[in-house]
């Protein structure tokens, strides 16, 4: 059989299981999430399993006035146990993060409490691999509820999806102003749901060493406030697990990006905070070779967050870019950054891909290296590829024209009626985005003067390495554009351009 009559989603090759999931969400942007995640931990039972980057004690999560709780996650989580006596609180984050975060505030007074608590417990991942990170951002609720995607519970990834440029509930625990932050997560329930917990109870065993058992009893916790975009779906698990002693490690979230990227018919849509994955790069290069190329938009931010991470990951990007745009010989590739009203640089924490009408991804892996081979990452995928599946591929393109109305400050309606009009999302953008500091809207990547120093880093992938194995890798055996074998090709003039349909 042709593999592109084949089911994407396959255990074993880029994925880990496939379940029902009776309802499914993407939730764009923390205020949604920390509301439902508030919710739901509210109709915990007997478990609640929090997996994570990071976790602050000292953020307001959610809306605390129709419960009667304290707001800020670490006294919620004190509260939540005390009201539940059957109920225990699990918390495991990465063990570096950590070392830096206990000092915030009152963090290390909350800890102390939590430590006291007997049902509540805090353990530090450290089961991976020098230089990597932990970095799921799971939440499970008695087995039968899941959060899974990019937005941590933490500092400075609280905003609205309008971005306000002034907004005085989105600040710091100090009441420091913070940036405009745009994120995604998914929710998800069933037998779905039930699998995540199992992840989750597998990561908890290599970080502490203890087996935690299955929720046998667990009940139905769906957030009220949230509405499920999908019903009685099936979603397919991927995971990065690097290689690290007796842990079988598991790849499936790269290939699971490449087997995306081949099927892509018209268009990719995808939100990342990087766009630095060689093996990404060269997936999209050979699509562009082709004939007649599917249309590819990525949303990243303007530049990484940090000091390390502009210099490794920003020109890894520039130097793909500069590569990718001689490849495009039909136009079909477009990097773009989102703004505010006055156009200020909204920041893209997302991880999130949407292929044709057919494939939704939503998890914590980025495009770049380290999310491919040396950090653990946990992603979820939607195929509508299955026959009786037209009513799930509409909510696809639905939730794909949603997110471009965010940016676009326009209703999905009227993205979807545009793309009707034009034909084309890269078409559709071009005229639908305003001048910056005129409104939200998107604007185009332009590719950065770079030092000789930026370009030796990024050539020779010294801060973003495949895995473990490259990190004391000889710097003669490293490229960014190893086995970059497609040809180059002029670009042709704005009249030979023409694209295909996009639905």
């Amino acid at each position: 059989m042709d593999a592109m009559n084949e089911r994407l989603t396959r255990p074993g090759h880029n994925c880990w299981r496939v379940e029902r999931s009776g309802r499914f969400a993407v939730i764009a942007d923390a205020d949604e999430y920390f509301r439902a995640v508030r919710q739901a931990m509210l109709e915990a039972r007997s478990s609640i399993l929090m997996i994570g980057w990071d976790f602050d004690a000292r953020i307001p999560l959610g809306d605390a006035s129709a419960d009667g709780g304290p707001s800020c996650l670490g006294e919620f989580v004190v509260w939540l146990a005390r009201r539940s006596p059957a109920l225990h609180v699990r918390l495991l984050r990465w063990d570096k993060g950590a070392l830096k975060s206990i000092f915030r505030g009152t963090t290390l007074l909350t800890i102390l409490r939590w430590k006291m608590h007997p049902r509540i417990t805090l353990r530090l991942d450290g089961a991976h691999p020098l230089a990597s990170s932990h970095h799921h951002k799971i939440v499970v609720i008695d087995d039968c509820l899941a959060f899974c995607g990019g937005i941590d519970i933490t500092e400075g990834r609280w905003d609205t999806r309008e971005h306000l440029d002034d907004n005085p509930l989105r600040v710091s625990a100090r009441g420091k102003p913070m940036k405009p932050w745009h994120d995604a997560t998914s929710c998800f329930d069933g037998p779905a749901a039930k699998a995540l917990g199992d992840l989750a109870r597998d990561r908890w065993r290599i970080a502490c060493g203890e087996e935690l058992s299955p929720v046998s009893d667990g009940a139905g916790c769906w957030p009220d406030a949230l509405e499920p975009r999908f019903r009685d779906v099936p979603l397919a698990i991927a995971r990065t697990r690097p290689e690290i002693p007796d842990v079988h490690p598991a790849f499936e979230i790269e290939q699971m990006y490449l087997d995306l990227i081949a099927r892509a018919q018209r268009v990719i849509y995808a939100e990342s905070q990087y766009f630095a994955s060689r093996r990404i790069a060269q997936a999209i290069a050979k699509r562009l070779t082709e004939a007649d190329p599917p249309e590819i938009v990525i949303v990243n931010p303007v530049s990484a967050e940090g000091w390390l991470e502009p210099l490794a990951m920003d020109t890894a990007r520039a130097r793909l870019v500069e590569a990718l745009q001689r490849l495009d010989h039909r136009d079909r590739f477009r990097i773009y950054h989102p703004v505010t009203d006055a156009g200020a640089d909204i920041y893209v924490h997302a991880k999130l891909m949407i292929v044709d009408d057919i494939y939704l991804r939503v998890g914590s892996s980025n495009f770049n290296n380290r999310s491919m081979r040396l950090d653990t990452e946990c992603d979820v995928v939607l195929a509508a590829d299955r026959p009786g599946c037209d009513a799930v591929s509409a909510q696809i393109t639905a939730l794909r024209d949603d997110l471009l109305g965010e940016h676009l400050a326009l209703s999905p309606q009227e993205v979807s009626r545009r793309i009707q009009e034009h034909g084309s999302l890269i078409a559709t953008i071009e005229a639908s985005r305003g001048p910056r500091g005129q409104g939200r809207t998107l604007v185009p990547y332009e590719i950065p003067e770079l030092s000789d120093l930026q370009v030796w880093l990024a050539d020779n992938e010294i801060m973003d390495p495949e895995g473990p194995d490259k990190i004391f890798e000889p710097l003669e055996k490293r490229s960014l554009f190893k086995g970059w074998k497609w040809p180059r090709r002029r670009r042709p003039t704005q009249a030979a351009c023409a694209r295909r349909p996009v639905r």
